[in-house]
């Protein structure tokens, strides 16, 4: 199962060239790089671990990418990981683009859970598979 997150969801992962290419474009606008991870990639987990500050004052993607590569190799290829950019130019903080940068080699995926309710509701919810393990043992 592919997790589909962010924008470029239905593209296949992007490149470090693509995801540099990104990155400058977020800068240019003037928007807030942030680098966030986890292993359990719910869609309702919008809080995941951040990687270090959001980078307000960086002008060239090199720095995002070595921040970047810096996770990637901390975090190896047990949890996934996404990029944000965010503008602040209303005087708040709201996030322009997000997407995954990197995902684990195995990604284990949701089951559809069915509960009957009252009279003949039904309930549906999604569990991920990775939250059977305890944290950090999930990939």
């Amino acid at each position: 199962m592919r997790i589909t997150q962010g924008c470029f969801s239905f593209l296949p992962d992007l490149t470090d060239d693509q995801i540099r290419a990104q990155v400058q474009y977020c800068i240019d606008k003037g928007w807030a790089v942030n680098i966030e991870y986890t292993d359990d990639p719910h869609p309702r987990n919008t809080f995941w671990e951040m990687w270090d500050l959001p980078m307000f004052d960086v002008k060239d993607a090199a720095g995002v990418m070595l921040e970047l590569n810096a996770c990637r190799k901390a975090h190896a290829d047990r949890t996934y990981i996404r990029l944000s950019g965010f503008d602040s130019s209303h005087g708040w903080e709201s996030v322009r683009i997000s997407f995954i940068v990197n995902r684990p080699k195995e990604e284990p995926g949701f089951r559809l859970v069915r509960q009957e309710g009252p009279g003949r509701q039904q309930i549906y919810t999604t569990q991920a598979y990775a939250v059977d393990r305890p944290e950090g043992q999930r990939y």
